[in-house]
Order: structure tokens, then C-alpha cells, then sequence
């Protein structure tokens, strides 16, 4: 098999959350195997050693309005694509010229969630993300959910959908022995006598910390809520603010338990990176990575019933006074392999049967 004319397309490659981390660790893997994608984005970080792995091309839409930016990002995205002959493409943000789309979310679905009604901006980007879906030959949705909301939302014949949950670099997220773990609670300050709980959120309304703020600041259990991310407006109790960190792996390790309480969480990265840290998740229970954690590794609760979240942390206080609550071999925590190389080889896979000639 051969991929010369491999490539990616993404909003950016730069060091953050979602969609741009999952397209940094494709390249990393990637680059394991010795091939070096073509990589259309409109930014990039070329301080990242990623940068030097891809064969980067930069289309500025700076010229373009700000709400038409990803309708004309697309456009030139198809330009590139034509002009130097790439095959296949691996469409993370939502393009056209997707020959292999990847489904982290879905612009009605996170309507639906969240109880909003779509503007003419919001008209646009569906309209984007159907084409994304519809041209493409191959469809990769990063858990079932999000699978069914494109067969629900776009009328896409589920048979040309993959199920391929997303990869976690397991260098970097893993465990430590308990010395490294005192010394990392001692440096970000953590309370011995109180079990702590992280929410990792730079969008505070969807992952819920209205709703983690309300509970954490009545209950009278042995709690700290620590949040990781964008800045909080006032303070609570119960509640401190970590601020943005770039080694969240290390909080993750410190901490006693990671909370997801997303209104809509296409699949959660946090929540498996916090398993392989050893950490166990408060998750609610319609998270795309609920899937895979099985009942060592979280903890469920609903959303919809405000009762449940208060019965999880109460489960969580008590783990955690019986010292039983950090998991000693994650692997077992997860419903499938996380490995980046893992994931890389099931997505060239799919690629070479796309390939001229190749079998289908």
C-alpha cells in the first residue's frame, strides 16, 4: 500500500482540546510509521515537533467574514486538494472534500443538547457538516453515539459508517507511584483531608459547571471541585480555579476523581485519558466515552436526574475515605485499546481500501 498523496485537513495544528488534539496524536502516529501526511490547516504552532512531521500547507481566511471563515476554508481546501493530486483525505474539521470524514460531534446534535434553536450561521454549518458526511467514502465516528446522531440528523446509511473510537497517547497519560502523586498534589496545593474532584472545561456552559458549582457549593461532604480551563466568574465554596494548564496529565494524577457533566459530549477524551492516570471519572451517563469505561473506571450519573449526581459523589467520598478509589491496571478500566498505534493502523486500513485497485 501506498500513501504518498495522504492528508489531513483541520481547523489548526496547535496544542489544544477536541478535534486539533486528536489530529496532533494522528500525526504522531503517523510519523511512528515513517509516513508524513500533506497536513491543510489555517494555523499553525512551528515551535510543535508535529510541524516538522507533516508536509504543511497554510490557507489563510483572514480575508474572509468571520461566520463565512469555514465555508471559504472549505473552498480552498478543495483547491489544494485538486491542485496537488491528495488522496485520501482525512477531513477532521467539516470539509467537502472529505474522502474519509471524521465524526467528532454533530452541529443539530449539540443544538438538540444544549436547547438551542439554529441561527442562519448554525443553517451553515450543518449544511457544511451534511456534505462533509454525504460526499465522503468513508464516514469514522468516534463512538456509537455520535453514529446514530449522523444516521438520526443526516439520513446517512449506517453501512458506510466505522465505529473507531478515538486513540490516547498512553506515554503521556498514565499512572505514577504514589511519591509522585503526594509530590504533584503538594505542588498544585490539593487538600489531604478532602477528596478532590477536577473538571477539565474551556467551554464551562456545555460541560456543566453550572450545575457541579451548584452541588459542590451546598454539599456539606469532604469535597474540593478543582477546575482546570477557562476562568471562572466569582467564587464558590467548595470550588478553586487552577486556571489553563499544559500538563494536565499531572492534575489528573493528583487529583482523586475527574467529573464529566457535559450537556453534550460527543466522547470525552478526559474521561479515558483520566482512567489511564489511574484516576476514575464521575461521568453522566449519555457521554459518548461512557461506552467504553466500564464500573471500575466511573462512576455514572444522569443529567437528568439531579439526585444521581449527589449519590455518585457520595460513592466517590466513600472510595476514597476506604483509600480503594484509584484503579491499579487501567487497560482493564476500557472497553477497547487506546493506543495510538492501534487506532493508526485500523485508519490505514480503511484508507488502502480506497486506493485505486485496491480490494474492496
Amino acid at each position: 500500500m501506498t500513501l504518498e498523496t495522504l492528508a489531513i485537513s483541520n481547523h489548526g495544528l496547535r496544542a489544544s482540546g477536541g478535534i486539533e488534539r486528536y489530529a496532533m496524536t494522528l500525526v504522531r502516529g503517523l510519523h511512528e510509521r515513517g509516513i508524513k501526511p500533506v497536513l491543510i490547516a489555517k494555523a499553525f504552532d512551528t515551535r510543535l515537533p508535529e510541524y516538522g512531521w507533516v508536509t504543511p500547507v497554510h490557507t489563510s481566511v483572514k480575508a474572509a467574514p468571520g461566520k463565512l471563515r469555514d465555508l471559504f476554508f472549505d473552498w480552498r481546501i478543495g483547491r489544494v486538494k485538486r491542485r496537488l493530486g491528495l488522496f485520501p483525505l482525512i477531513g477532521c474539521n467539516q470539509t467537502r472534500w472529505s474522502d474519509i470524514a471524521i465524526c467528532g460531534g454533530t452541529h443539530p446534535g449539540f443544538l438538540e443538547a444544549m436547547g438551542e434553536r439554529a441561527t442562519l450561521n448554525d443553517r451553515w454549518k450543518i449544511g457544511l457538516e451534511r456534505a462533509h458526511f454525504e460526499n465522503a467514502q468513508v464516514i469514522v465516528a468516534h463512538s456509537a453515539r455520535m453514529r446514530d446522531e449522523v444516521v438520526r440528523h443526516y439520513g446517512i446509511d449506517a453501512r458506510k459508517i466505522t465505529l473507531l473510537y478515538p486513540p490516547v497517547d498512553g506515554g503521556r497519560f498514565s499512572r505514577v507511584d504514589p511519591r509522585q502523586r503526594s509530590a504533584l498534589r503538594a505542588a498544585l496545593d490539593l487538600p489531604e483531608d478532602r477528596a478532590v474532584f477536577l473538571l477539565a472545561s474551556t467551554g464551562h456552559k456545555r460541560k456543566g459547571l453550572d450545575l457541579l458549582v451548584d452541588f459542590f457549593s451546598r454539599t456539606d461532604l469532604p469535597v474540593t471541585l478543582v477546575v482546570a480551563g477557562r476562568a471562572m466568574q466569582g467564587t464558590a465554596r467548595n470550588v478553586r480555579h487552577l486556571g489553563y494548564r499544559s500538563d494536565i496529565e499531572n492534575v489528573y494524577r493528583a487529583v482523586d476523581f475527574t467529573v464529566m457533566a457535559s450537556r453534550y459530549e460527543p466522547f470525552g477524551l478526559v474521561g479515558v485519558e483520566s482512567v489511564l492516570c489511574g484516576t476514575p471519572v464521575l461521568l453522566a451517563d449519555d457521554a459518548g466515552c461512557a461506552e467504553i469505561i466500564n464500573e471500575r473506571g466511573q462512576l455514572p450519573f444522569s443529567l437528568a436526574q439531579p439526585e444521581s449526581l449527589e449519590r455518585a459523589v457520595a460513592q466517590a467520598v466513600a472510595r476514597w475515605q476506604a483509600g480503594t478509589h484509584r484503579i491499579a491496571e487501567p487497560l482493564q478500566s476500557l472497553g477497547y485499546d487506546p493506543r495510538v498505534s492501534t487506532h493508526v493502523a485500523a485508519l490505514l486500513a480503511i484508507a488502502g481500501r480506497l486506493l485505486p485497485g485496491a480490494t474492496p
